[in-house]
């Protein structure tokens, strides 16, 4: 076990949605060869073996996962727990596997790249500050704000990409998703932070990605070669 606590994770696989042209919703898609799911769930496997994994599945799509692992032969240890409505749902659905006691993560299904050191280190900074701690990463783009009278540049080096895991005291985070859902809640900081949970960054990285569209399964299939094979 990594660190003084236990460690866990919600990896958020609950989407129906074919934004990126496919058949079946991206957590099943092909990437080298074997679904997103697996990539993902692999990489906090690899990362501790004694994390408890708790994968949120649309109540639907539970056989086609069964006959997935089963012809990928894919046997790594996970809980699976029905979504809900929105993420926001799925999230607490999830969180009720976990333990007051763990760090929990929180992770996007269609994340699979992210690095074993950015792992770490919200883990740690989670731990070490009992708050939540989450990556970001810098904007390298120029950047405008739309205005009522058109539109007009921002500082890039004020903005920050946010990404997942995003990690918190589980008994904290519970209690901070027992709020009512708003359409504000974007992601797990945004409703920790409406709870009083200070919030800390750790710095990402850039292949961690959020696959959603075609154009990024294209980059992820040469992204699974060089990062995770």
């Amino acid at each position: 076990m990594k660190g003084l606590q236990k460690q866990s994770v919600v990896i958020v696989a609950g989407g129906v949605g074919l934004r990126a042209g496919t058949e079946l919703p991206k957590q099943f898609v092909s990437v080298g060869g074997k679904p997103l799911l697996m990539h993902t769930i692999q990489v906090f496997y690899r990362y501790n073996r004694e994390m408890k994994i708790v994968v949120v599945l649309h109540p639907e799509y539970r056989n086609l996962w069964a006959q997935l692992c089963s012809s990928h032969g894919f046997e790594v240890p996970h809980l699976l727990v029905d979504g809900g409505a929105t993420r926001f749902h799925s999230v607490k659905n999830g969180l009720s596997l976990i333990d007051d006691d763990e760090m929990v993560a929180i992770h996007d299904a269609a994340r699979p790249f992210v690095a074993h050191s950015v792992i770490e280190n919200v883990f740690a900074e989670a731990a070490n500050c009992q708050c939540g701690a989450i990556p970001v990463v810098s904007e390298k783009n120029s950047v405008r704000m739309l205005t009522s009278h058109g539109h007009k540049p921002i500082d890039r080096s004020l903005l920050k990409l946010v990404q997942t895991p995003q990690v918190f005291p589980a008994r904290l985070l519970k209690k901070a998703y027992s709020v009512d859902f708003k359409s504000s809640f974007t992601d797990d900081a945004s409703v920790a932070e409406e709870y009083g949970i200070e919030i800390h960054l750790v710095e990402g990285n850039d292949e961690n990605i959020k696959i959603t569209t075609a154009f990024d399964f294209n980059v992820a299939e040469i992204l699974v070669n060089s990062i995770l094979q």
